[in-house]
C-alpha cells in the first residue's frame, strides 16, 4: 500500500510492507498527530496495540518506518538518533518494520519542530 507522510509542509511517500502488523496499521490510517522527535526520528502514538513480530529490530536504516510496541507508535527514521555510532539510526528498542519511505528521507529534517503529522493512504 502506497502511503503519504505529511509532516508540517513536506511531504514523503512511502509503502508499507505487507505484514500483519503493517495491514493493521493500514486499517487505522489516516492517523493525524503531534510528533516527538529523537534526533533523526519522528515518532507518535497510534490507536493500536501490536506485539513485536518476525520483521522486529533494532538495525534499521534512514527511510525506514517501524511500530514501536513500547509506545504504541509509528517511528520514521530519517537519520542519526541519539543511540547512533554512525549514520544509521537506532531505536530505542525493537520495532517493527512496516514500510519504507520511497524518495529521500532526510527532507523530513525540513519538517523539524512541526506540531503535526498525517500518515495516510496516497491517492
Amino acid at each position: 500500500m502506497k502511503i503519504r507522510i505529511t509532516a508540517g509542509t513536506v511531504s514523503v511517500e512511502a509503502e508499507l510492507a505487507s505484514s500483519p502488523c503493517a495491514a493493521a496499521i493500514a486499517g487505522v490510517l489516516p492517523v493525524t498527530a503531534s510528533p516527538n522527535e529523537w534526533g533523526d526520528e519522528f515518532y507518535f502514538e497510534i490507536p493500536l496495540h501490536m506485539p513485536l513480530d518476525d520483521t522486529a529490530t533494532r538495525r534499521v536504516k534512514a527511510g525506514d518506518i517501524g511500530y514501536w510496541p513500547p509506545g504504541n507508535a509509528i517511528a520514521i527514521f530519517f537519520g542519526p538518533t541519539p543511540l547512533s555510532t554512525g549514520q544509521d539510526p537506532v531505536p530505542a528498542s525493537e520495532v517493527n518494520i512496516i514500510g519504507r519511505i520511497t524518495g529521500e528521507p532526510g527532507v523530513l529534517r525540513k519538517a523539524r519542530g512541526t506540531s503535526s503529522i498525517r500518515f495516510e493512504p496516497a491517492m
